[in-house]
């Protein structure tokens, strides 16, 4: 089972976004579980209005989204984490240094140059334009983490070292 975390601060905009876009990239791959959480996250939180908004527009469904706290459990278990920015991976490496070999910056894979090794910018306190961009990015930097994840979590596979084995 590929178990997928995205990480942002404080879970509302950013990370839910991801999180429901991937899960619906991922929709007929049944060994994926897909979540999110932040570093700086208050539990029970909603998700923003405009990312509840742009999801719906896209046919995707984050009005039970809740935000939640990074926590050791959900670092074990995750087999990939993508980080919003390299703030985000300093964080979670800072207290959870056994996550090196697998937390990645969500554009380290990313086609586009423009887009890759960036931080993906925080819409919060923002208009809906600077949300929308926020998931125009992600939308080109998703498909490039999942086909990352397979190609990779195959071969690993394949030798019997996948992570979470």
């Amino acid at each position: 089972m590929k178990n997928v975390l995205f990480v942002c601060t404080g879970n509302t905009c950013r990370s839910p976004l991801a999180e429901v876009v991937f899960r619906d990239l991922v929709k007929a791959h049944p060994d994926y579980q897909v979540s999110s959480a932040g570093v700086g996250a208050y539990s029970g939180q909603p998700a923003s209005r405009y990312s509840v908004t742009l999801a719906k527009e896209r046919g995707l469904d984050l009005t039970k989204h809740k935000s939640r706290a990074v926590t050791v459990d959900l670092v074990e278990s995750a087999t990939h984490i993508f980080a919003m920015s390299r703030n985000h991976v300093a964080a979670i490496l800072s207290d959870y240094p056994e996550a090196d070999d697998k937390i990645y910056l969500i554009s380290e894979f990313a086609a586009d140059d423009s887009l890759r090794g960036r931080d993906l910018s925080d819409p919060f306190g923002g208009d809906l334009s600077e949300y929308r961009e926020t998931l125009e990015h992600l939308e080109k930097m998703l498909p490039c983490v999942l086909a990352y994840i397979e190609q990779t979590w195959k071969a690993e596979a394949g030798r019997g070292t996948a992570q979470g084995d």
